[in-house]
């Protein structure tokens, strides 16, 4: 038996029991997919069905206030995601008249949709016998194959994709990718997967070698920048604060968050405080308290951040400020939100 033949029948008989695999229609399977770029499915699951239940078209989708649709994302990280899903949908509701490209090179057109998420749809949706390449694939043909291509060189992705072209059965190209995808996610995962009871470890290069944890081969490591946070939490003589929107480009775009210090290492108390009276001070500033020592670290895939929450009470209004109550109903980032959750729950 081949090995496209054993991976499906592996896949039919383990696959998990996940609302997208029961249906041919694009809507659903997109946006499972764009959900699941980056993400575990564990995690995207709960946020596939709050999206569905909230808009179950895509005319629904496109007809939503993008605050809507940041706030539901909310938490789930990579928000270019949900912004580039948004305008998708927007254009094919109303470019496309609600239709999806049928095909894999009109997917691919789509904004956010990049090769495999297009190929992803094109063969789920459509039986378009185009391969996936992703993570889970490079990681399943690199093991099986003993391939040692650095899988983040230039070349890599032309080879892992031809051979997992050459394997695709044309007629079973949605079982045979999802096959594929589900066997990386369960079976053979990054690190010590259980091999003794893999369907595959009596033909498995690398298992055979002892050279499972070995592959795939990735050289290049992505460099990581630290950045320092200050956030201000106004309470106002009224209990009010304020939140702005961050309309440059970089992280967090369009999401909410508190009057920021971005500062260098090392910026002391004194420093920040001294900001804190340049933008309240004419209000009547009477207490300036930092309310964790310790910064919390949140870690993005290029950046981590490290911060720091300030917490300033005046003795007038400031102007533009909200209710609590009201400010907690934006999109903010995750570890703003948990923030907001745990410092409005406590007062």
């Amino acid at each position: 038996m081949s090995f496209s033949k054993y991976l499906i029948q592996w896949y039919l008989q383990n696959r998990r029991n996940l609302p997208w695999r029961k249906t041919t229609d694009p809507y659903p399977i997109w946006l499972s997919e764009i959900m699941l770029q980056q993400t575990r499915v564990a995690q995207g699951l709960p946020y596939f069905q709050k999206f569905m239940q909230a808009f179950p078209t895509v005319h629904g989708l496109a007809a939503a206030p993008e605050e809507q649709v940041l706030k539901l994302w909310q938490g789930l990280g990579y928000y270019s995601r949900a912004r580039n899903l948004h305008a998708t949908a927007k254009y094919i509701a109303y470019e496309l008249e609600g239709k999806f490209p049928p095909d894999y090179n009109g997917l691919l057109k789509l904004k956010g949709v990049g090769e495999y998420t297009a190929a992803a749809i094109a063969s789920i949706a459509y039986g378009e016998p185009v391969p996936v390449v992703d993570g889970n694939v490079y990681r399943v043909l690199a093991r099986y194959f003993g391939i040692e291509t650095d899988i983040s060189s230039s070349g890599a992705k032309k080879q892992f994709t031809e051979l997992a072209a050459s394997l695709l059965p044309k007629a079973q190209a949605s079982a045979f990718n999802q096959a594929m995808m589900e066997f990386g996610a369960l079976q053979c995962v990054p690190k010590n997967p259980d091999c003794t009871v893999c369907i595959f470890n009596a033909e498995c290069a690398a298992f055979l070698t002892g050279r499972v944890n070995a592959l795939p081969v990735k050289l290049k490591k992505t460099k990581v920048i630290n950045r320092y946070f200050n956030y201000i939490i106004v309470k106002d003589v009224k209990g009010r604060s304020i939140i702005n929107k961050r309309s440059g480009k970089g992280i967090w775009h369009n999401l909410y968050e508190f009057p920021l210090l971005e500062a260098e290492q090392g910026t002391d108390n004194e420093d920040v405080q001294a900001f804190i009276n340049s933008l309240y001070g004419d209000y009547g500033i009477t207490d300036v308290k930092l309310l964790n020592e310790v910064p919390v670290v949140h870690k993005l895939s290029h950046q981590h951040l490290h911060i720091r929450f300030w917490e300033v009470f005046t003795r007038s209004e400031v102007p533009g400020t909200l209710d609590p109550n009201v400010l907690k109903s934006y999109p903010f980032p995750v570890v703003i939100y948990n923030f907001i959750e745990k410092y409005w729950g406590s007062t």
